[in-house]
């Protein structure tokens, strides 16, 4: 089969570097035109350009002709002349997929070059990148401001991985306790670490407009710290879905966190819960974001 030229005009822009970042692609298929863009929330402007491609990429036809027009000296040479990839590599191993399947012309257009798809492409990446993240939160509300649940039925299935992450602080002694099994409730560590994977399964029934997820693994490691006094919490939740799991992950560690509390409460009222956080995910539209 022969397919005609398909043209893909990308753009990738950060405030920051890192920072805010977007991507857009305009693709152009004889008569057809599609503008597709995003967004991430901390990012690098190499990691948008390589984004918009992949996803100007994504669609079109597996076995097509395609030239992609960025200004992006970097990710041309790349993919053309075999640049040496610095970051980044898993975007860098999708983007190859990709090419492999098509017949892909890598074009450099410098400085955009006055051309209006491209002029296009960078203002809707630029865009993105400047939208404030709080609009970017807002998915949650209608064009009318009432509260509903994100419709996700048109987004792809995928592996996603989440990890949270939180520590308790509290006495040594009370870490001494612990260490030892010597807490009248029991074991604090083997309680706690039940109580995350099962918070995990609860999420949805806790936070209102949660999608309810097959969860696939649940994984909560507690791990005393004596230096700091601490118990550290780390949660990996993973699924195959259409949504990611990072509230599982971070309900996971607090639910872990609050349970540690309530085992050693009678011992230490003034154990604090703190820093929990997500600390990476991957899977889905924005791939693979690491935040430690």
């Amino acid at each position: 089969m022969t397919f005609e030229m398909i043209e893909i005009y990308t753009d990738g822009a950060c405030i920051g570097n890192p920072g805010p970042g977007g991507w857009a692609a305009i693709i152009v298929n004889g008569s057809d035109r599609e503008e597709i863009k995003g967004r991430e929330n901390r990012t690098t402007n190499n990691r948008m350009e390589i984004m918009a491609a992949i996803q100007g990429l994504v669609h079109t036809p597996v076995g097509s002709r395609v030239k992609v027009e960025s200004d992006s000296q970097y990710l041309v040479n790349t993919m053309a002349k075999n640049w040496k990839r610095k970051a980044n590599h898993d975007l860098w191993d999708m983007l190859d997929k990709l090419a492999a399947e098509r017949d892909v012309n890598w074009v450099w257009i410098k400085g955009h070059d006055g051309h209006p798809e491209n002029e296009r492409a960078n203002k809707l990446a630029n865009d993105e990148a400047g939208r404030p993240e709080s609009n970017s939160a807002l998915t949650h509300f209608d064009l009318e401001g009432n509260v509903h649940m994100v419709d996700i039925t048109d987004k792809e299935t995928t592996d996603r991985v989440a990890t949270a992450r939180g520590t308790v602080s509290m006495k040594p002694a009370t870490l001494k306790l612990i260490n030892r099994g010597e807490l009248k409730k029991g074991d604090v560590l083997a309680v706690a670490k039940l109580a995350g994977i099962m918070a995990a399964k609860q999420t949805p029934q806790l936070i209102p407009l949660c999608h309810p997820l097959p969860i696939t693994s649940t994984d909560v490691e507690l791990k005393p710290d004596k230096k700091s006094s601490t118990v550290v919490i780390t949660a990996t939740v993973k699924t195959t879905a259409q949504t990611g799991v990072e509230m599982e992950a971070l309900t996971a560690v607090t639910v872990a966190a609050l349970t540690i509390y309530d085992m050693c409460k009678s011992v230490d009222r003034g154990m604090r819960i703190e820093n929990i956080r997500l600390v990476r995910k991957s899977g889905g539209r924005s791939g693979d974001i690491v935040l430690e």
